[in-house]
């Protein structure tokens, strides 16, 4: 692919759907938290309808990719964002019929839809870049960044909706916004973006390179590592100890969201150096550098400092390398998987990423009920700290990715 007869046409196609998906991904989480609640749901029956949400992006990045791979990616994405129209227009019913049994099975196809239209994205981008020195991270960083950035605007726009016209306009509103993006921009994708010749199998997904395994293993810690604190732990913490009300919280929830983005989409333009694209050696000293802030915090608050002051700079700091760390990694996993087989490539790695977030979940609820907000960095600093360690394995330079089957050659640029 030394050049792309797609280019940014089709870089903008993809962008614009993905930034409609992630601004309902983002509004469809805060209407179920804030509209449950006010329906009498209890914490733990909020946290339960996410569940599914979390556990079937396991399982969608490691089939979607597969499918990606005999479909084409045009196939994934548009499937990723009919789902979530569907889920949306589940919530419609009348409230006699949302039980959390109902609501669970609507969020896991969304959680489905996130993924494959996630997935879809990514690896579409790698595609349609073409091997122009640079622009692959280039892209895929502002593509993620913006990703994250619009999520966080979701959360706002989610509130904005429910209280101007109520639940279910707000999702009417939100299925809408997808059919124009459906209309505009994924439809007009070429057809087979992404298929393999043949029929590749399924025990292919596992197929991978060296670096390909170990970097999916410290992305399952890298994001482990945030979520460990920041999906329970963070906001409990904020609401009981320091009384903060749900208005605050949420603010600084999406605030974070979306400065994180901010810097994810900078990125490149923050670390490159000589023009240079990210190796496995920037992965494992940014690591570091991750792993050397939830220390810091945690002695902030054992030192008596003002916690709530600790948490606000710790956690924008923790975030703005946190993001940087994500760019790296989002970089690598598109220049190390072949171009022919890049959507099932990238699909096992995101499924190591939906297992560290599933796992950080679960962890985040349980070491803070058992040690506090000061368990839950702790746990954090141990999960860098795995991600550390396996990025040290990962090869310095970039891996150039050489035949059909994905083999390849470690070499300095």
């Amino acid at each position: 692919m030394n050049a792309s007869p797609l280019g940014l046409a089709a870089y903008a196609r993809i962008t614009a759907n993905y930034w409609a998906f992630t601004i309902t991904d983002g509004a469809i989480r805060m209407l179920v938290v804030l509209y449950f609640h006010q329906l009498g749901y209890s914490a733990l029956e909020i946290a339960l309808l996410f569940l599914f949400y979390e556990f079937f992006g396991i399982v969608t990045n490691l089939t979607g990719g597969w499918v990606a791979a005999r479909l084409g990616l045009n196939t994934t994405l548009v499937s990723g964002t009919l789902l979530q129209i569907a889920a949306l227009l589940l919530l419609t019913v009348p409230d006699a019929w949302l039980s959390v049994a109902y609501v669970m099975f609507a969020q896991a196809l969304s959680g489905i839809a996130k993924d494959l239209n996630k997935m879809s994205a990514k690896s579409g981008v790698k595609l349609v870049a073409g091997d122009v020195e640079g622009r692959l991270f280039r892209w895929v960083a502002w593509l993620t960044g913006s990703k994250n950035a619009l999520k966080g605007l979701g959360f706002f726009v989610g509130a904005a909706l429910l209280y101007t016209v109520g639940f279910r306009g707000a999702l009417v509103a939100l299925a809408a916004l997808l059919v124009l993006s459906l209309s505009l921009a994924a439809l007009g994708l070429p057809r087979g973006l992404g298929r393999v010749a043949g029929k590749p199998k399924f025990t292919q997904m596992f197929a991978n390179s060296p670096a390909i395994n170990v970097l999916s293993a410290a992305r399952f810690f890298l994001f482990g590592a945030r979520d460990v604190w920041f999906v329970v732990a963070l906001p409990v913490f904020l609401t009981a100890t320091l009384d903060w009300n749900h208005l605050q919280v949420g603010g600084f929830l999406a605030l974070w969201i979306i400065g994180y983005g901010i810097v994810q989409a900078a990125v490149p333009t923050l670390i490159a150096r000589r023009g240079l694209d990210p190796t496995g050696l920037t992965a494992r000293v940014w690591a570091l550098v991750l792993m050397l802030i939830p220390v810091g915090i945690v002695i902030g608050l054992e030192t008596g400092l003002d916690p709530g002051l600790v948490l606000i700079f710790g956690l924008g700091l923790f975030g703005v390398v946190f993001a940087v760390n994500s760019a790296v990694h989002s970089f690598l996993i598109l220049d190390y998987a072949d171009s022919d087989r890049v959507a099932m490539k990238v699909g096992f790695y995101y499924m190591a990423n939906a297992g560290g977030r599933l796992i950080g979940t679960v962890l985040s609820g349980w070491i803070f009920m058992t040690h506090g907000i000061t368990g839950c960095l702790l746990a954090s600093t141990a999960f860098v700290f795995a991600a550390w360690m396996l990025s040290s394995l990962l090869p310095r330079g970039t891996v150039r990715p050489l035949g059909p089957e994905g083999t390849s050659d470690h070499s300095r640029r």
